[in-house]
């Protein structure tokens, strides 16, 4: 496969509240409560087993022991959180994919594609307690209206297996799992071709020295590893941990949403579109809040770079 795999530790985000704790104890010293996720369409592991790193080592052991999939990248939040003089609680993702199971939800529309690959998130909050979790198939077929796509049972099940069988819990998914098509999701048309929009949007990121590029993910070129067809679909994954560490420092699940992410692809009239997530939604679907002044920031960012790649 032609995943292009970049291995650095990365972060954007951080935690770090909670000093209650030993006050809700019970007599036996014992926390009466969880502190579970609740993000909208999150499935996660209850009564995981082990700590961040052996969780996540488990994950990633079973992933390259799959020739079916590619790891696309890793991202340490938390050393890169401290690199920028921030602290975060143990977080880490990894992202993957599988070109036969993702490809045929990019045949029904290439905008899901800026959920793609997989990523799998592992941390630990305030309360000392660990979770694996990841984005429900579901969730990824409402948001981009891809519902009947046959590959997402497996997909599913995929990912239930991994989480389970990394943390030895078992897997329940947010009360929260309402997600409407297109919810989230700001797309702009290009007055560019798609190798001129995809270069311009790369060179803007890669010349700005508050950006980090994480991954480069070619779509289409990973259909045609397996021998599937897909219109022009590229991904870009990059993060500015100055900006991100204060969204997990707020709702630790929000990592699994970084770095950033934008998706340019051409359809099948041949129009060029540039996608990426509304930093405002991320901020809802996690329970982010008091964070307006850095969202703000972003999605000047994220708006002011997809404008630059569109236009002439």
């Amino acid at each position: 496969m032609d995943y292009i795999r970049n291995t650095k530790l990365v972060a954007l985000l951080g935690l770090g509240l909670s000093l209650f704790v030993a006050g809700c104890k019970s007599s036996d010293g014992e926390v009466p409560f969880k502190d579970k996720p609740m993000a909208m369409g999150l499935s996660y592991t209850d009564n995981a087993e082990g700590s961040v790193e052996s969780i996540y080592n488990n994950i990633v052991s079973a992933l390259e022991a799959n020739s079916a999939i590619g790891i696309v990248a890793e991202v340490n939040h938390q050393q890169n959180a401290q690199n920028a003089g921030l602290d975060l609680n143990p977080t880490r993702v990894v992202l993957f994919g599988n070109p036969k199971l993702g490809t045929p939800l990019m045949q029904a529309n290439q905008q899901a594609g800026l959920d793609l690959p997989q990523k799998m998130l592992v941390y630990e909050n305030d309360l000392g307690q660990t979770y694996a979790a990841f984005n429900s198939a579901q969730y990824v077929a409402s948001r981009h209206g891809v519902d009947t796509v046959s590959t997402l049972p497996t997909i599913e099940m995929a990912l239930t297996n991994l989480a389970k069988n990394a943390t030895n819990g078992t897997v329940v998914t947010a009360d929260n799992n309402t997600v409407a098509l297109n919810e989230g999701v700001v797309s702009m048309e290009s007055a560019n071709s798609f190798s001129e929009t995809y270069e311009k949007l790369r060179s803007a990121i890669a010349g700005n020295s508050n950006l980090k590029i994480i991954a480069e993910l070619d779509h289409q070129q990973n259909a045609k590893s397996v021998g599937l067809e897909l219109n022009p679909t590229k991904l870009i994954v990059f993060g500015n941990p100055n900006l991100g560490t204060p969204l997990m420092q707020a709702e630790q699940t929000i990592a699994i949403d970084l770095p950033q992410k934008m998706l340019v692809y051409q359809d099948e009239s041949g129009k060029v579109m540039v996608a990426f997530n509304n930093p405002y939604y991320l901020a809802k679907r996690h329970g982010v809040t008091g964070e307006d002044k850095v969202l703000k920031q972003i999605q000047t960012a994220l708006s002011n770079l997809a404008t630059g790649a569109t236009q002439q």
